[in-house]
């Protein structure tokens, strides 16, 4: 079984974020978890549903701030062990191209 999810955690403030959103990636390599971080969130892989509930949760609690919004899209996969890359070059696949902009 494989277990996606999209977590994006993030203080809300007005000015710079980075420092705080370092800390919460930071926080998921206390988790058996991969991921890949992109400009607007982070895809984390498991093996189990709980740890990566732990490892979201974790990164929540790691940033500072007096209001924390996140987002978890979970994707649960129970009958497959397709990873995300795998999701990306099913895709890629039926693009015959990378899945990124040609310019």
């Amino acid at each position: 079984m494989t277990v996606i999810g999209f977590l994006s955690t993030a203080p809300v403030v007005e000015d710079s974020m980075s420092e705080a959103v370092a800390n919460a990636i930071d926080a998921l390599e206390d988790y058996d978890v991969e991921y890949e971080t992109g400009p607007m969130g982070t895809t984390i892989e498991a093996e189990d549903i709980g740890e990566l509930f732990a490892a979201a949760q974790a990164a929540h609690e790691a940033v500072d701030g007096d209001r924390v919004s996140t987002f978890l899209k979970i994707d649960d996969k129970r009958t497959s062990d397709e990873s995300a890359a795998a999701k990306v070059d099913a895709v890629e696949s039926h693009l015959e191209r990378p899945a990124r902009s040609r310019k």
